[in-house]
This record gives C-alpha cells, sequence and structure tokens, in this order.
C-alpha cells in the first residue's frame, strides 16, 4: 500500500523525467498509442468511476454553490484564456485549436492528488471532478467549436460520440461495478490511482515523443502560452472564489480544479478528430506543465 501511494504522491515527477526522457529517446514511449491511447483513457475513466459513490456526492447537495461555482470558472475562463493565448501568441491553426481544446477539457483524476497532498477539500475536488466530466461530454465539444470556428471547421458531434466513448461509458461501468460488487471494488480501488498515474505518464510521454521535432523546432510560443493559461486558472480560480466564498480551503481546491484539465481526454478527442497529428501535442504539454504547477502549490498550499 505505501509503495502505491508513493507512485500516486510522486505523479508530477515521473511526468515530467518520462517526458524528458521521451524527447531524447522518443523509441521508449512512442509504441504506446494508436488505440492503447484511447483504451489507456478508458482507463484512467473506469478507475475513477471505481473510486465513486452517491456518498461522495453528499457535498454537492450540502454546498452546492462551491460546485456551481468552480464548474462556471471551468468552462468560461480556461476556453477564453486559451483562444485569446493563441491569438496573442499569434500560434499555427493546429496548435490554437490544440490548445483551445485542452483548455474546454474538464478537470481531471491528477487534480484529485494535488488536492489530497495540498491538504485541500478532497471531497469538493471529487465532487467537482466528476461533475466537470460529466457536463464535459457537451460542454467540450460545444465550446471548442465555438472558439475554434476562426480557424477550422471543428465536427462537434464527432468530439461529442468520442467523449461519450471514453468518458461516460467508463465512468458508468466504475459506478456500476461499485453499487452491484463493492467487495470486488474494494480490492481493485487502492490500484486506481497508481494505475492511472502511469497510464496518464505513458500517454504524455507517448505524445511528446511522437512530437518531438514540432515541439523542438516551433514549440517555444506554444509552451509559454500553456504555461500562462494554467497559471491564470489556477490563480483566477483561486481570487475570484475567494472573493466569493472568503473560505481559503474552498479557494485553494476551486484553484487546483481550474487550473488543472483532464489533458488526456484532449490527446484522445484531438487524435480521433483532427487531420493533424500536432493538434494533440498541446494537451501533451499541458499535462506536463500543470504537473510543475501542481507539485509547486502542493509545497504553497499545504502550509496556507
Amino acid at each position: 500500500m505505501i509503495f502505491f501511494e508513493r507512485i500516486t504522491k510522486y505523479f508530477p515527477l515521473w511526468v515530467i523525467s518520462c517526458s524528458l526522457i521521451s524527447l531524447y529517446n522518443p523509441s521508449i514511449f512512442t509504441w504506446f498509442s494508436g488505440d492503447l491511447i484511447t483504451y489507456g483513457l478508458a482507463g484512467i475513466m473506469l478507475g475513477m468511476g471505481l473510486t465513486l459513490k452517491l456518498s461522495d456526492f453528499r457535498e454537492v447537495f450540502n454546498s452546492p454553490s462551491w460546485v456551481i461555482m468552480g464548474l462556471f470558472l471551468q468552462f468560461t475562463i480556461m476556453p477564453l484564456f486559451g483562444w485569446l493565448l493563441g491569438v496573442l501568441f499569434s500560434l499555427p491553426a493546429y496548435f490554437a485549436v490544440g490548445l483551445i481544446l485542452v483548455s474546454c477539457c474538464p478537470g481531471g483524476t491528477a487534480s484529485n492528488v494535488i488536492v489530497y497532498l495540498s491538504k485541500a477539500n478532497v471531497a469538493l475536488s471529487v465532487a467537482m471532478t466528476a461533475f466537470s466530466t460529466i457536463f464535459a461530454i457537451f460542454l467540450t465539444p460545444i465550446l471548442t467549436a465555438y472558439f475554434s470556428g476562426a480557424y477550422l471547421e471543428v465536427d462537434s458531434l464527432g468530439l461529442f460520440y468520442s467523449t461519450i466513448k471514453v468518458v461516460l461509458f467508463p465512468i458508468c461501468i466504475g459506478l456500476l461495478l461499485n453499487l452491484l460488487a463493492p467487495r470486488v471494488t474494494y480490492f481493485i480501488k487502492p490500484l486506481s490511482p497508481p494505475i492511472a498515474v502511469l497510464l496518464i505518464t505513458l500517454i504524455v510521454a507517448s505524445i511528446i515523443g511522437q512530437g518531438k521535432e514540432i515541439i523542438l523546432s516551433s514549440g517555444l510560443s506554444l509552451i509559454a502560452s500553456i504555461m500562462i493559461l494554467h497559471l491564470l486558472g489556477f490563480l483566477f480560480g483561486y481570487v475570484l472564489s475567494y472573493i466569493l466564498t472568503r473560505n481559503k480551503t474552498i479557494s485553494k481546491t476551486i484553484s487546483i480544479e481550474v487550473g488543472m484539465q483532464n489533458s488526456g481526454l484532449g490527446v484522445v478527442l484531438a487524435r480521433e478528430n483532427f487531420i493533424n497529428p500536432a493538434t494533440a501535442i498541446p494537451s501533451a504539454i499541458s499535462s506536463l506543465v500543470h504537473s510543475i504547477y501542481g507539485s509547486i502549490f502542493v509545497s504553497f498550499f499545504k502550509n496556507k
């Protein structure tokens, strides 16, 4: 158990180190490609479903305004900043659309780990991740299509079907297993976080390796835009929620949820719905960036 906890605790280290290794020698990770990436994300979502139960959402019913506030910030300021930064940095269309796509994605399971390590409100984090993922089935395709309109025509229906396939179905299966076979899932659930960390790391390192030449040749402005995007997400998430709640713990939680996206979902949606493979690169770099920020905020937040 301690071994699994350490794998989860140090997930930013695994993502960062494996991404750097992949830039040096892509072949170590690029074997994890194609359908394996789709199945990997589905596995992460299934694991998330296994860890959820109806009682986890009691926090939502007790204080729904917290979740509503977090969801509002998640699906307004992040897509807006994603679009704006693409314009300000004059990113190529494939990078700009990829940046918009990841900014329209919901919170990911990695945020739950960061919230836990930051000693914030884990129950609220889980609820926000779950609800933002559910709302993303509709909002991610709609928002991506809307903000990407200036660059190219986006198949919002295709994005919708992809989101259902890799998000809704696995989570529902996990929830059903948790309800119908709790004794079985009791032994499986402790494995879900470390497996999620492993799969996220493989997905990110693979995409980084596949896009090595593009990243090294023209990725500076892209990296800068992604760093600013997530920094603004953390900053605005905290400041705006604190103004409204005057609660530091809740504000820390919302800040982390808004600042960290489900980049793995962005990778899969980009691969399945856009011809240019470079569209998936912003999502991969996004995971790397918010992992670095997350580890920094753990040190900053846990003592506040």
